[in-house]
């Protein structure tokens, strides 16, 4: 099956692949840095943390991006010299999306872990900003298998609880899959920089073949 398996196309397949993802991460980190789609709690501080880090928009969308567009670039060689020395970059490239899609799944299973920053009344009746639905000890589940926590905490921005669930989530789901992407392409690139361009199936057989003739010559 290894045999089967042509470097180029599986660089296409890839590079096709992660395009999407990148764009779904950072469309998903900008709606995070604005909640109601207001300007105003980015601006005053009332974002939430991780997606202030902008990991969606940096690491799992324009790092990515690059590491895209040179898969389909590379996926185009010619040449067997020409190809090992863009097997060896893309190794280069696979890891650097790696390292960055890796962040943006970690920041994103954080920020959906912790909860959003919001406006929330203390026991005393005062409003102040924080993190409320932080779990405060390993043994509590926190917020995200009690629903009936979403509407009645925060009180502003309205319905931040959900906003950042359902974005958090979407990014964190993009990321992993590029990790896993770039983790194959890893190993694709080492792949074909140790046996070069032409080890698809037809390129195996035709060489099987000319063993078999020598072998029948020989004996």
């Amino acid at each position: 099956m290894l045999l089967r398996m042509c470097v180029s196309r599986c660089l296409l397949c890839v590079g096709v692949s992660l395009f999407p993802m990148a764009i779904i991460c950072m469309l998903s980190n900008m709606l995070l840095l604005f909640p109601e789609l207001d300007i105003h709690f980015l601006l005053e501080g009332h974002v939430t943390r991780e997606a202030t880090w902008a990991t969606g928009l940096w690491g799992s969308g324009f790092l990515v991006l690059m590491g895209a567009r040179a898969f389909v670039q590379s996926s185009r060689t010619k040449g067997c010299c020409a190809f090992r020395s863009q097997m060896l970059s893309q190794v280069l490239y696979s890891c650097m999306s790696l390292l960055a899609s890796g962040c943006c799944c970690l920041v994103s299973a954080t920020g959906l872990t912790q909860g959003p920053l919001c406006l929330y009344n203390l026991s005393n009746g005062t409003a102040m900003w924080g993190v409320p639905l932080r779990p405060l000890s390993e043994r509590q589940l926190g917020y995200l298998y009690n629903r009936t926590l979403w509407s009645g905490v925060c009180l502003q921005p309205r319905a931040v609880v959900q906003w950042n669930v359902v974005l958090f989530s979407v990014m964190g789901v993009s990321s992993a899959l590029q990790t896993i992407l770039c983790t194959a392409n890893i190993l694709n690139a080492l792949l074909g920089l140790i046996l070069g361009q032409g080890f698809c199936h037809n390129k195996v057989w035709k060489l099987l073949h000319s063993l078999s003739y020598v072998n029948t010559v020989l004996t």
